[in-house]
């Protein structure tokens, strides 16, 4: 059984997550990407609990305290969603996480912070090493996830915060390009996901992209059925999820507009104090009227 861990998850909710490039958008892949990592860490013990945090925005916010309930990650998710804005603030981002990570409630879980990054780092290197190696006395590992802006001056500034934080395990640099698979499914063949299990060992790099293009979920079902069983069905229920949100969604706004048009003769009551059809009176009125008229030309 794997080690129990207290995970925080960041996202990066900036400007840059609106960008197609990865499929829907790249703030959707990240949704799904930490969907999958929720899972794994809360399945593979039961003693773990994952957390959730944004780092854009109007500054990093802790969405999701520690916890088991996957319910409240896609509340987290989805609010963040509609806070989709500025610039990432990675270094502050991992101190307020670190902070979370000191508080929890059972000490003998093993701490890490996942970070999803798909902007410019705007940190410079000298800082963010000074912040890898407080973390590090810490005993926090950190995990990285490049995807969406991949540059070679993001990439050096992650590996060297990945080499000043790195311990006997965890820390790994991930890069995940464009492609036709999905984040999340690249995600699972890497060390994020699969530890020293995954291709190329524990030192990450881009083999998620291999490993994805070689099994559906970046899992060998013929090596670990179960695992790839349960991954396709997680996978499955999350997309089932979306749509039915979406449909939810539309058929609010749909209801919304239909109240919002008020029909001709609405504020009229359809019966009268007499329990007379309303017009009814005053049609009766118009027609006595008429009938004198006549009366009077005859006369």
């Amino acid at each position: 059984m794997p080690e129990r861990e207290a995970v925080m998850i960041l996202v990066d909710n900036s400007e840059s997550s609106r960008n197609g490039d990865y499929a829907p958008t790249r703030y959707d892949a990240q949704a799904d990407a930490v969907s999958i990592i929720f899972q794994h860490v809360v399945q593979g013990n039961p003693e773990s609990s994952v957390g959730l945090m944004s780092m854009a925005g109007k500054g990093p916010e802790v969405l999701v305290t520690l916890t088991t309930d996957q319910g409240k990650i896609l509340d987290g998710l989805h609010r963040t969603k509609k806070n989709i804005r500025g610039a990432a603030n990675l270094s502050t981002g991992i101190k307020i996480a670190s902070l979370a990570l000191k508080h929890r409630e059972n000490k003998n879980q093993r701490t890490r912070i996942i970070v999803f990054v798909c902007s410019p780092i705007e940190e410079s290197e000298s800082e963010l090493v000074k912040l890898a190696k407080k973390s590090k006395k810490n005993n926090i590992s950190v995990d990285f996830i490049l995807f969406g802006d991949i540059d070679e001056d993001n990439e050096k500034k992650v590996e060297n915060f990945v080499k000043a934080v790195k311990g006997s395990e965890g820390s790994n640099m991930v890069t995940i390009p464009p492609s036709s698979s999905l984040l999340s499914d690249q995600l699972l063949a890497t060390p994020i996901i699969m530890g020293s299990r995954a291709p190329g060992g524990s030192g990450g790099g881009d083999a998620g992209a291999e490993g994805a293009e070689e099994f559906p979920y970046g899992v060998d079902p013929s090596m670990d059925p179960e695992l790839a069983l349960a991954l396709r069905m997680s996978v499955e229920e999350e997309k089932a999820r979306q749509e039915r949100v979406a449909r939810e969604e539309a058929e609010k706004a749909k209801k919304e507009s239909l109240e919002s048009v008020k029909e001709e003769g609405e504020d009229q009551p359809l019966l009268d104090e007499n329990g007379q059809a309303s017009g009814s009176k005053k049609d009766a009125d118009k027609g006595s009227k008429s009938d004198d008229a006549d009366k009077m030309d005859t006369s």
